[in-house]
């Protein structure tokens, strides 16, 4: 399966309507952010009529900056998506091969080889002499940080290091952070302010929001300009500038949206441990386990149509979001009893 998050493969496999099925298969909040405190007269009906304005695109950029604590220095972009930013992003740097980190999120690796580039598959070990290795003409670095799927975070020093390297060769460090709001302390946005990083945010996925479509690039100034103008005017619709200035101003639920969600992933720990699953990885959106036989266990859970993440690359791994509410944990928990996962781990 290329992406989670899509029933239309689940549904043509073993039927159902979309209400029949518990998806498991992405790494958005559950529980998110609630357009209905906007209300009618913060989501007028204009805003569906209307051009967006620059008046609400200010307004959101300026919850972003508050909300992704912004340096001075460092401009913010926003875009229908971070997928799209994902696309632009290798159009718009310099001539030069780039080195992705994984495995991780394919999308980055797929959008640079589709532009012409010559991507280079990086291991994180031993990250900063990988690159000093590296012929001259890999002037870019991807990394995804906590990475997709498997949580792992990459040091702020290690990252400062390779931002001074790539400097020095005229090239970008592009990191992506759409999981980092669950831990927004570790953001490595800092490092705009010295070195020519790009970092990606993810709106939909900590606010439980993806259909909204928005996301943004933080940078030098030099680059977000590259990336807006690319872009063009009206990139994100009004009422997405609307929603996304709205939730991004409530940092009183962002901050107990963390403590729920790191118990939820908790309980889900639960569960899965007790179905014998070793849990290698992951974030508090998502967690990522090792089965003997993954492609077998998945079937079997979609059998019960319950949708969860494999992986093209490798036969053992699984990734499961974060269930809704106690209901749909007990229903995982009953299909995973049913499926007798623990005598195949």
């Amino acid at each position: 399966m290329k992406h989670g998050g899509d029933l239309t493969e689940a549904m043509a496999r073993h039927g159902g309507a979309p209400e029949d099925w518990l998806d498991l298969s992405t790494g958005i909040n559950p529980r998110p952010w609630s357009i209905a405190k906007l209300g009618e007269a913060t989501l007028p009906a204009f805003l569906w009529q209307q051009l967006p304005s620059r008046r609400d695109e200010e307004a959101l950029l300026h919850a972003a900056r508050i909300a992704y604590e912004t340096p001075d220095g460092v401009d913010i972009v926003a875009a229908p998506g971070t997928q799209a930013l994902i696309q632009w992003l290798p159009r718009l740097a310099p001539s030069g091969a780039v080195g992705v980190v994984g495995p991780t999120y394919a999308e980055h690796a797929q959008a640079w080889s589709k532009a012409g580039r010559e991507v280079i598959d990086l291991a994180v070990e031993d990250l900063e002499k990988s690159i000093a290795a590296l012929p001259d003409d890999v002037r870019h670095i991807l990394v995804v940080s906590p990475n997709n799927p498997d949580g792992r975070w990459i040091d702020h020093a290690v990252l400062a290091s390779i931002a001074r390297q790539l400097a020095a060769r005229g090239g970008w460090l592009v990191i992506d952070e759409a999981f980092v709001d669950v831990e927004p302390t570790r953001s490595t946005v800092a490092l705009c302010t010295d070195a020519p990083v790009v970092i990606l945010r993810s709106f939909g996925k900590f606010y439980g929001l993806a259909g909204v479509r928005l996301g943004f690039a933080l940078a030098q100034p030099s680059i977000a300009r590259l990336i807006a103008e690319a872009q063009g005017p009206w990139a994100c619709s009004g009422p997405a500038l609307a929603v996304g200035a709205a939730a991004l101003g409530d940092l009183t639920w962002a901050a107990q949206t963390r403590i729920e969600l790191a118990a939820s992933a908790a309980a889900l720990d639960v569960v899965l441990a007790k179905a014998g699953l070793a849990v290698v990885g992951g974030t508090s959106l998502y967690r990522l386990i090792r089965h003997v036989d993954a492609r077998a266990l998945h079937e079997a859970l979609a059998r019960r149509r319950i949708w969860c993440r494999r992986f093209d690359w490798r036969d053992d791994l699984l990734r499961f979001g974060l269930p809704p509410d106690q209901a749909a944990l007990d229903r995982l928990a009953a299909a995973l009893t049913e499926t007798g996962a623990r005598s195949r781990c």
